[in-house]
């Protein structure tokens, strides 16, 4: 926690936060991600080679005063990459070099998974996010070596796949993170294009959003309003139709993932030192 002779304050616009770093009791390892469920428990995603640890947790669990609570996932994940909450509170972990989506709930239990577990390219090929839509599908950008969208059911039936390689509308560079916004459009951090592109539900491209470099990850709140970290390091707060509105540079070198709480709290998920920034409004 910072001391009171520096207590740093970053503006979105009209918002302004205190940062809150280090933030949690967190074991060691390589903070990868971050994502908030509905009681506000802070989960946090870290990622080991598995060839090198299988001991050290993949998630851990804490209170909404950063307090440890559990932690889990060591024998189960193998490449743990990015995580996301669904509304429902279960939580889908992206196991990237595995090629597979995980499902589980709170407490670590497996529920199930999506995509053949190291089966590359059935459907997936290193994916990298996921999201889940107001009305339950789920959709997952395969951004390492796959260029495509995937969309599934909530049940977890394919629906719909889109994409191809290149830097026109609807192709895709690495896409590294997705989200999809009340209305039902979809957002994917087109990362290697240093851009945002958005989508209807089906695929068919509506925008491109620049002003950006390398987009990691994006968060967006009951009233779409967007959140996007990127590698300058900044984080940039955008309108439902891409304006923006705040930016602003809370991390030292970079978030790698990004979510919000129901107070208004930003949790920052930085690689690089390997910590949680927390973003407290006020």
């Amino acid at each position: 926690m910072a001391t009171a002779e520096f207590i740093l304050t970053v503006a979105l616009g009209a918002n302004r936060y205190r940062v809150e770093r280090p933030w949690g009791d967190l074991p060691n390892g390589m903070v990868t991600d971050v994502t908030v469920d509905s009681r506000g428990h802070v989960f946090v995603l870290l990622r080991w080679d598995p060839y090198e640890d299988r001991t050290n947790p993949r998630v851990v669990e804490l209170d909404p005063s950063g307090r440890r609570l559990t932690e889990w996932g060591r024998a189960t994940i193998a490449d743990a990459h990015m995580i996301a909450a669904a509304p429902d509170d279960r939580l889908y972990v992206i196991d990237r070099d595995a090629h597979e989506i995980m499902i589980f709930d709170a407490r670590g239990n497996r529920l199930s998974g999506i995509g053949e577990r190291h089966g590359p390219c059935q459907p997936f090929n290193h994916p990298a996010d996921v999201a889940i839509a107001p009305n339950g599908d789920i959709y997952v950008a395969d951004g390492y070596a796959g260029h495509h969208v995937h969309r599934f059911s909530a049940s977890g039936q394919a629906i719909q796949s889109w994409g191809e390689l290149g830097d026109g509308p609807g192709q895709f560079l690495t896409p590294h993170a997705i989200w999809v916004m009340q209305d039902g459009r979809v957002v994917v951090a087109d990362r290697e294009n240093n851009r945002l592109q958005t989508f209807t539900p089906d695929g068919a491209h509506l925008a491109t959003w620049t002003g950006f470099f390398k987009p990691m990850d994006i968060w967006g709140d009951q009233n779409d309003t967007l959140y996007v970290t990127d590698q300058i390091p900044t984080l940039t707060r955008i309108g439902r139709d891409g304006q923006r509105l705040g930016r602003c540079r809370p991390v030292l070198n970079g978030a790698h993932g990004l979510w919000g709480d129901r107070a208004g709290n930003l949790y920052l998920a930085e690689v690089n030192p390997s910590r949680i920034t927390k973003l407290a409004p006020i």
